[in-house]
């Protein structure tokens, strides 16, 4: 199956979405949600393995789910756009690279905004190194997730799947994952605490 097939069966799928049965859009989303639970147990897990920095710092918490949330956030949109611009054809596989180039810099600029705004809710809520480590995770898990973002669709047309039904849940998770690991390691380093 070339490219423009696996193109062709995204259209195919976008345009019979109206008309399809129950059964095939449960079978699209059901396999990568299932897959999803198990893979979010990794979250869960890498909040656990940061329990004493989390301890020391319980106003870490706060700022959490908004910072994997962003990065989850910025990913889904970069997705989207990478999944529209695949299905309409303005976007090949080959302009990864090219297209690569230009999300880190618009994720630059995205995350160097978002980080300043959240960086002044952590110096309200912690104090200058809550600031700085909310600032920092920021800037990073909004890059990362974008980049993931951008990423995935084209991955998924090459191993010939449907970018639309596995992109969105799939970034969600692995910008979870990331963001666990990115904030509590920044935290441990900056507030200079053992690490685990």
């Amino acid at each position: 199956m070339n490219m423009n097939n696996s193109t062709n069966n995204t259209k195919q799928i976008i345009h019979n979405l109206r008309t399809a049965s129950i059964g095939l859009l449960y079978r699209k989303r059901v396999v990568w949600l299932v897959i999803l639970v198990f893979g979010n147990i990794f979250s869960g897990a890498s909040i656990a393995f940061f329990e004493d920095t989390i301890a020391s710092y319980v106003s870490l918490v706060f700022f959490l789910p908004l910072l994997i949330d962003s990065g989850g956030n910025a990913g889904s949109q970069s997705a989207t756009l990478m999944v529209r611009g695949l299905a309409t054809e303005e976007v090949k596989i080959k302009d990864w690279l090219s297209m690569f180039s230009r999300e880190l810099l618009v994720a630059g600029l995205l995350g160097a905004s978002m980080a300043a705004a959240v960086s002044l809710l952590g110096f309200w809520r912690g104090g200058p190194e809550i600031a700085l480590v909310v600032a920092l995770t920021m800037q990073i898990v909004v890059i990362i997730g974008s980049l993931i973002g951008m990423s995935l669709p084209f991955l998924l047309s090459k191993l010939k799947m449907d970018p639309a039904a596995a992109s969105a849940p799939l970034i969600t998770s692995i910008a979870d994952i990331i963001g666990v690991l990115v904030y509590f390691s920044i935290a441990t380093l900056v507030l200079d605490l053992p690490m685990p």
